[in-house]
């Protein structure tokens, strides 16, 4: 099974694949098939709502079976109106760069004694076709609860910038130290995702 990605964050392409080594499915993202859709306005209000935009849009664009995610990140702890939420990247109408998300979050860790304790939660939207959409957000595809830290660490994931500033809760590490001696299909998202896939394929060979 042949799947388009609908992203344009190839640090994301590449973990997605790594997830899903050993299934039959082949991902792909945009720049293998030459295409790119502009102006993407991931305005909904819920990770489900995002998801399926992109969705939508690069099913549109591609005419191909197509699945996006959203991350939302949520935050003990802080008032509602800085709850990061689905907008991870945006603070006060502004779209933050890498280091300036590494910077605000440090700062917002270090307002509140030095450490948050966070979780992503995430969505799925698959496109088969018009008439195959489906929706998964289940709890199995969100992360564990980790640490955002108020010092953070000097090398960065390129795509995924909060890695620098993100902790093991048991251990206190850095998950820049850590990730090395992990396999992306160990960490708790890849079985949810994993299972949500197998589950497509068998109702696909039904």
């Amino acid at each position: 099974m042949r799947l388009l990605y609908g992203t344009e964050n190839t640090a994301k392409i590449r973990h997605m694949k790594n997830m899903l080594e050993g299934l039959i499915i082949e991902i792909i993202g945009p720049g293998d098939i030459n295409i790119k859709v502009c102006n993407l306005d991931e305005s909904g209000n819920s990770l489900v709502e995002n998801a399926k935009i992109k969705a939508l849009a690069y099913y549109n664009a591609a005419k191909m079976p197509v699945f996006s995610c959203d991350s939302g990140l949520y935050i003990d702890g802080i008032a509602d109106e800085i709850q990061p939420g689905v907008h991870v990247r945006r603070v006060n109408g502004k779209v933050l760069y890498d280091e300036e998300m590494i910077e605000y979050y440090s700062n917002l860790a270090l307002k509140h004694g030095g450490e948050l304790k966070a979780r992503y939660w995430n969505a799925i939207e698959l496109v088969l076709d018009h008439e195959n959409i489906i929706t998964y957000d289940g709890d199995d595809i969100s992360s564990v609860e980790f640490l955002i830290g108020s010092k953070p660490h000097p090398k960065r994931n390129p795509g995924f910038p909060l890695d620098s500033v993100s902790l093991e809760i048991e251990s206190k590490r850095y998950y820049m130290d850590i990730q090395s001696n992990r396999s992306d299909s160990d960490c708790k998202p890849a079985q949810g995702f994993r299972k949500f896939f197998t589950g497509i394929l068998e109702r696909i060979n039904d």
